[in-house]
């Protein structure tokens, strides 16, 4: 089976759906794969490794039996893709439903990479989880560097300087490596998640506990389930008066394919110290924080609000090479030694799938 691997073309993605290390395995478990020239140099994998891990540079991947990406296919390469061949990607298949669509049409074999079934056997291929990582990880860098303050303790001949108070909201797979992340930067670190039974991870990790009265339950994702608008009303209320202890807030909250959770309204913000920092990993789905400017940073209040987006293909390095392992489990599992063997009675196969559910679906 052969694998075409594109250059991004989304405007500031700088990963790249394989990597050197991942081709070198691919290639000897029986796949052939296709690189076109560039695809990894945003990411600082230069050509010459892919061909020393045995990939062929290609100027086109799209005549591949499978095409791996990062982002979406535009229109103009959605078209290029043909019918009974393998898209695998973030297909956004909860807020790009015509996309998705169009893919379903041309016959093209679509596996969102969203879509991969929360279950142990799946973990090796699960993306959101290890993008996620990558995006807490850079969510505590981007504070830090605007914060006015030490994260540390330091303690000089000019006087003892105290550490930085961070609070990080939501304590998934980003939030607890933004919780870590501030640990290890030596800040004084709080976590909060309407979920009780995350508190042990987040204790795990050397943080304290925010108990605001707000308990939420747990969907069969793992997600936070959506609070009520009371209990939401209530939660707002208590960050409200909470916040000002803090010099920097992390939120994480997130729900795929729905807005963003409103945790932090604009007189929260108000409620904050001058130079504070808030660094809002939901910009993109209109953000935990009611002044939160997605895809830009912004001060308001004297706070300093963060609402980059697509934070992993800021570090395109290591988010490529987690993504890659990622795509790699998906492949070797849909193409057990290099040739593609779809059973649709498999939770995975069946549940990746996006075109072929529109399909059962019709």
């Amino acid at each position: 089976m052969r694998i075409g691997v594109p250059k991004e073309s989304a405007a500031g993605e700088r990963r790249v759906a394989l990597v050197p290390e991942v081709v070198s395995k691919l290639a000897a478990g029986g796949f052939e794969v296709l690189v076109e020239r560039g695809a990894g140099d945003a990411a600082s994998f230069p050509g010459t490794a892919y061909e020393e891990a045995g990939a062929q540079l290609v100027d086109d991947p799209w005549s591949a039996e499978a095409v791996a990406k990062v982002q979406k296919p535009t229109a103009e390469e959605a078209a290029r893709l043909r019918e009974g061949q393998v898209l695998i990607g973030f297909l956004q298949p909860l807020t790009d439903a015509e996309g998705v669509a169009a893919l379903g049409r041309a016959g093209v074999v679509a596996f969102a990479m969203e879509s991969i079934p929360r279950i142990t056997r799946a973990q090796p291929m699960d993306a959101l989880s290890s993008q996620a990582t990558v995006s807490g990880y850079k969510a505590t860098l981007l504070a830090a560097e605007r914060l006015p303050r030490f994260f540390p303790m330091l303690m000089t001949a000019a006087g003892t300087v105290a550490p930085a108070k961070v609070l990080v909201l939501g304590a998934g797979v980003a939030g607890l490596q933004a919780v870590a992340t501030a640990r290890r930067l030596g800040a004084v670190v709080t976590g909060f998640d309407v979920r009780p039974v995350v508190r042990e991870q987040i204790e795990s990790l050397g943080a304290s506990w925010l108990d605001l009265g707000v308990v939420g339950e747990e969907t069969a994702g793992g997600y936070a389930q959506e609070l009520s608008a009371d209990q939401q009303q209530r939660q707002q209320q208590e960050l409200e008066a909470r916040l000002p202890d803090f010099d920097v807030v992390i939120t994480t909250a997130l729900i795929p394919g729905r807005a963003a959770p409103r945790l932090i309204p604009a007189s929260a913000v108000r409620a904050m110290r001058p130079g504070s920092v808030i660094v809002d990993l939901a910009a993109e789905a209109g953000g935990n924080c009611e002044l939160a400017s997605p895809g830009e940073e912004v001060e308001r209040e004297g706070v300093t609000i963060v609402g980059f987006t697509n934070l992993p293909s800021s570090m395109p390095f290591h988010a490529s090479q987690l993504y890659a392992r990622n795509v790699a489990a998906l492949l070797q599992h849909l193409a057990p030694g290099g040739e593609l063997a779809l059973d649709w009675e498999d939770e995975i196969t069946a549940g990746a799938c996006v075109t072929r559910k529109q399909e059962v679906a019709a």
